[in-house]
């Protein structure tokens, strides 16, 4: 139980660095962990991934509010975008959350992998930017992006940040902007996510001890908590990094995320 409760604590100081920092709730160190932590005390496969991403999705909640207000206290969170992208994103993710139960773990890994290194490409490569620059000021493209991000956040369990920090410079928000208003965006997602998960996992069986639904307490207090405490020095340390190093920073830890996550999948 021991290394189980530090394995959270860990967890936690890293997705709150990483929340602050890139502007995502963490979601990506939170699943595979957190997976890999249930594994180990014998709820593994279907039932551990999908405890894994529905706690993360949970999780992020604290983190993004904490997040998104460092960034806001520096004027780093853009309102009119923020408006314009939390309704849309709560009902698709609502809609994916529900729906998660259909999936197996395997294909949630799978996505959450292909998705990280799509998006790393995109960095080095922006080909999503030179598309978006000509339809930035559309309200139509922003709701459209809006619903695909909250569709596939649901089931990777991240508070989006992965997806829509990029997306949102690709539409001509400065990185450090992007990264405040994606950190923002994700507190709808996770709210709406934990939610599809709280009712498509509230019958299911086999799950660790002190859950509900799919979300697993003990993970969200410890991991959540620590994490809360952390972004804001996540959020400074990203604000005193040139945008250049921000992105290069972002893709690493994104082919990182798809590697673990493709092998999981795939790998045995």
């Amino acid at each position: 139980m021991i290394p189980f409760v530090a394995g959270l604590l860990l967890t936690g100081a890293l997705s709150g660095i990483l929340a602050g920092l890139l502007g995502i709730g963490g979601g990506g160190i939170i699943v595979p962990a957190l997976a890999l932590a249930l594994a180990a005390m014998g709820y593994g496969g279907n039932v551990g991934q999908h405890v894994a991403v529905a706690t993360s999705l949970a999780i992020i909640i604290p983190i993004g509010i904490s997040s998104a207000r460092s960034h806001y206290m520096k004027g780093a969170l853009d309102i009119p975008t923020l408006k314009l992208w939390a309704p849309v994103i709560f009902l698709a993710t609502l809609a994916g959350g529900l729906s998660a139960g259909f999936f197996s773990g395997k294909v949630l890994q799978a996505v959450l992998g292909f998705m990280a290194f799509f998006i790393a490409a995109n960095i080095f490569l922006p080909f999503q930017q030179r598309l978006m620059s000509r339809i930035q000021g559309s309200s139509a493209a922003h709701r459209v992006c809006a619903a695909i991000v909250g569709y596939l956040c649901a089931l990777m369990g991240t508070g989006g940040g992965a997806l829509t920090v990029p997306t949102l410079a690709a539409f001509g928000l400065s990185m450090h902007t992007a990264v405040g208003t994606g950190a923002a965006i994700g507190v709808p997602i996770a709210i709406a996510g934990t939610l599809g998960f709280l009712i498509s996992g509230w019958n299911a069986t086999g799950l660790p001890p002190f859950s509900l639904g799919y979300i697993n307490l003990p993970a969200l207090v410890l991991i959540g908590g620590v994490a809360s405490l952390i972004a804001p020095m996540g959020a400074k340390l990203a604000h005193n990094l040139p945008a250049k190093t921000l992105k290069k920073v972002f893709a690493v830890f994104l082919i990182v995320v798809g590697v673990s996550m493709l092998w999981a999948a795939f790998g045995r």
